[in-house]
């Protein structure tokens, strides 16, 4: 029986049950063609009719007949990977779309496409929602950055002199060729190229463009970093017209800007920061009350009053959304003459801040407030170190140093004790863990990565910036006008549901009622796994149910440090939400809070926090992709050298590990070779069939490096010592898959169905991609390789993170 005849007859089975959905051995033995010589051709016949869009073939490997009602249409962004398949993002409340390689119609990651939905999810094993891409509504990338490279050794099209080098995962597919219409740099050069051509279905992988900017030799020290800007098109380079604003700017406070303002500068107070840090954007002062409370003052740098809207300086703070922090530069949002000059709250000199005064009793309860324009004039600039040998170490010197403060800061460690007490009191989650900061030479080679745990000066200015943010945000949540607040809404049900069914599996009892999420609940397991194998474990899975904190003009709360109100205050010289609370601040002060003045700011408040959210994750995603390529480049000097690690996430295809510099790598599954190992999730662990050695979150390992790709930001391990992992009976009860090897005849159908089916689940569903923020904020960002998620926990006030 010829093709055509296969097809002809699969039509009428198809037809005669439009709704049902066949398997290949169905249609095999309904034409009694299941001889090994007769299956490939029922399964090139069913390709065909796929391909003809006949019939469709769904995650589980069944075919359907393609209905004739007109299919469901969707729009969204596209989330590509550099296997080739992708994930459309429709509803960012709702599952992904899953969009097999063959269905992308080329499109490039983070374009608008328009989608058909081609198969339903299941959410009980996990699996998502298939579509195929119909239409590319807006394509995001215009631009591209890479080096040079000439077309006399190969043999390209005319008028193409020569290719750019993508390194860029997502774009490892495409092939990116440089016009003869505008600059013509040498090769090795690193170019910025306009993009005049897209792919196409007559060439799908290829990409045309203009040379149009010249950054310099590939070789040049910071190269590699400001390719990863340009790379994640975040904004570096100030305009001759913000420039000119900034420099008309007194570098002193004038006698007309001290009217209106609360004179300050006879209080003691003092801004606490790290040695390095040029923007000084908050001080505080603390003393005792007569009646037994505390007075907590947070005075913060006056940006607003600067930064006026319609001017240059506010279109590109705006536009920026927030300062970057890479491993050897600063991109800030303001001009230096700004954020290090008359902004930053540089001692002994006056400066315009805007200051929360509030009076806090020995239970933490803020009892009264006001916020107001100011003028200070800081006592003294006082670093994390300095502090720290005062209130934990007792060094002497040091209080010698500062014997007329020293005073102060004993309160304020008994004011931060308290306010500690009180977050945990009512729930809030916390996170300890270690900071890291990669130390370059000129060159920009990573020489070391050094660690430093948070001491008590740093948790206790968190705890007075957390202090702030709420009294600012419940003040103007109580006088009900509109008003930027930051958000970290409770975690979806379904999430809740999963990572409880984890904690029934161990054995750990849930408190509360699982229907009505509290902070608290989740603060309880966490206390409950304290110390045991299982924390990391359980934090891990605690923090993937978690939904993304960003900014809204509604106030819905802060669900990881259980604030009913929340805002961000404290950081005006590099956030631009903070900028617009201060001058929602000084608008309500001087016009009111009447209708008319509502009516002022709020049709804009929707696109100014969606704009700073997504320019916070741009900035977010750039540090962290500076930050593992360093890491990449200082590992690579060490290929075969051993270390001690523990396992940070375990994935179907391996497991991520992590050194205790906090560098992290993969153990490919391959690399596993004394056993068959079955990846359990709901356990988050692998487990081998045979010796029932079972490697989990947290566990201690020792590995060898055995590769390094600077360029894809890859770490590659094997186990050192096999064989000495624990075993358990995790898989006691559980049906396992056949592993027997398949027949020759259907392996070519299977691949294809596995590219289908097995791919559908490689990338976590966007809202894992979490960024936790408090104040001077303590970012939790979820990362992937291949689709596994990699923590990478962002200490409060690190300048090089994105606080």
């Amino acid at each position: 029986m010829n093709k055509e005849k296969i097809i002809e007859k699969l039509t009428e089975f198809f037809k005669a049950e439009p709704t049902r959905k066949f398997s290949v051995e169905d249609m095999v033995q309904k034409l009694g063609m299941e001889s090994a010589g007769q299956f490939k051709f029922v399964v090139q016949a069913l390709t065909q009719m796929e391909h003809d869009k006949k019939v469709v073939l769904d995650n589980e490997g069944n075919f359907s007949l393609v209905q004739d009602t007109e299919t469901e249409k969707l729009a969204g962004i596209f989330h590509a990977n550099d296997r080739g398949y992708g994930f459309v993002t429709v509803d960012p409340e709702e599952p992904d779309y899953f969009i097999n390689p063959t269905a992308t119609l080329s499109a490039l990651n983070g374009d608008e496409v328009r989608i058909e939905k081609i198969g339903d999810g299941d959410p009980s094993i996990n699996k998502r929602p298939e579509g195929k891409i119909v239409g590319i509504l807006n394509h995001s990338l215009t631009q591209v950055v890479g080096e040079f490279k000439s077309a006399e050794d190969e043999n390209l099209p005319a008028g193409i002199i020569g290719t750019v080098h993508l390194k860029d995962k997502k774009l490892s597919n495409f092939r990116f060729l440089v016009e003869d219409k505008g600059l013509h740099p040498v090769p090795g050069e690193v170019i910025l190229a306009d993009i005049s051509a897209y792919p196409g279905p007559a060439l799908p992988n290829l990409l045309k463009g203009v040379a149009v900017k010249i950054l310099g030799n590939v070789n040049d020290p910071g190269m590699d970093i400001l390719q990863v800007v340009y790379e994640h098109d975040i904004p570096h380079e100030f305009p001759d017209d913000v420039m000119a604003q900034a420099e008309s700017i007194p570098d002193h406070v004038t006698e007309t800007e001290k009217e209106g303002r609360v004179d300050l500068t006879d209080q003691p107070l003092v801004t606490i920061d790290s040695i390095e840090s040029k923007d000084l954007d908050d001080a505080v002062n603390v003393w005792k009350l007569d009646n037994g409370n505390y007075h907590l003052g947070v005075h913060i740098a006056d940006v607003s009053h600067y930064v006026v809207p319609g001017t240059p300086l506010d279109r590109e703070a705006f536009e920026r959304g927030t300062s970057v922090y890479l491993t050897d530069r600063v991109i800030p949002m303001l001009p230096p003459k700004l954020s290090n000059g008359i902004c930053s709250l540089n001692p002994h000199v006056e400066r315009c801040a805007m200051s929360c005064e509030m009076e806090i009793d020995p239970e933490g309860n803020v009892v009264n407030h006001r916020i107001f324009p100011s003028l200070i004039k800081s006592t003294e600039r006082m670093t994390y170190i300095a502090i720290n040998k005062i209130v934990e170490s007792d060094d002497q010197k040091t209080k010698e140093r500062y014997a007329e403060l020293v005073p102060m800061f004993e309160d304020m460690a008994e004011l931060h004790k308290i306010l500690l007490k009180m977050r945990k009191r009512r729930g809030a989650i916390e996170f300890d863990d270690t900071e890291a900061k990669i130390i370059v030479d000129e060159q920009g080679h990573p020489t070391d990565i050094q660690l430093r745990e948070r001491g008590t000066s740093e948790r206790m200015v968190e705890s007075f910036m957390l202090a702030a943010n709420e009294t600012v945000a419940a003040h103007f949540h109580k006088l009900k006008v509109p008003f930027v607040y930051r958000i970290h809404e409770s975690p979806k049900p379904e999430k809740v549901e999963s990572f409880f069914e984890t904690l029934g599996i161990l054995g750990i009892e849930v408190p509360g009622k699982k229907t009505d999420i509290k902070p608290k609940m989740m603060q309880t397991i966490l206390k409950k796994v304290a110390g045991k194998p299982e924390e990391s474990m359980v934090s891990t899975m605690l923090l993937r149910s978690m939904q993304q904190a960003k900014y809204s003009p509604q106030p819905l709360g802060h669900f990881g440090i259980a604030a009913t109100d929340y805002t961000h205050f404290t950081s005006p010289i590099r956030r631009y939400p903070d900028l617009m609370v201060h001058r929602l601040i000084h608008f309500y002060l001087e016009n009111g809070t009447g209708e008319d003045a509502q009516e002022k700011y709020v049709d804009q408040l929707d696109e100014i926090t969606t704009h700073s959210s997504d320019a916070e994750r741009r900035g977010i995603s750039a540090e962290r992709d500076t930050d593992s390529m360093k890491k990449a480049e200082f590992m690579s000097d060490r290929v075969g050298e051993e270390f001690d690690a523990v396992v940070s996430s375990v994935t179907k295809f391996g497991m991520f590990i992590s050194l205790p510099n906090t560098v992290e790598g993969l153990i490919h599954i391959s690399q596993i070779r004394d056993d068959y190992y079955e990846y359990l999730e709901k356990q988050m662990a692998l487990v081998g069939r045979r010796t029932k050695q079972t490697y989990r979150i947290g566990q201690p390992v020792k590995v060898k490096l055995i590769n390094v790709n600077v360029e894809q930001k890859e770490i590659d391990f094997t186990l050192a010592d096999p064989g000495h992992a624990p075993k358990t009976d995790l898989l006691d009860g559980v049906e396992l898959p056949d592993r027997r090897p398949k027949r020759n005849n259907d392996h070519r159908f299977d691949h294809k169905r596995s590219q289908r089916k097995g791919n559908n689940n490689h990338r976590p569903n966007n809202k894992n991609r979490h960024s936790y923020n408090g104040s001077r904020t303590a970012n939790y960002n979820h990362k992937s390789r291949q689709g596994a998620s990699r923590q990478n926990f962002r200490g409060n006030k690190q300048r090089n993170k994105n606080r």
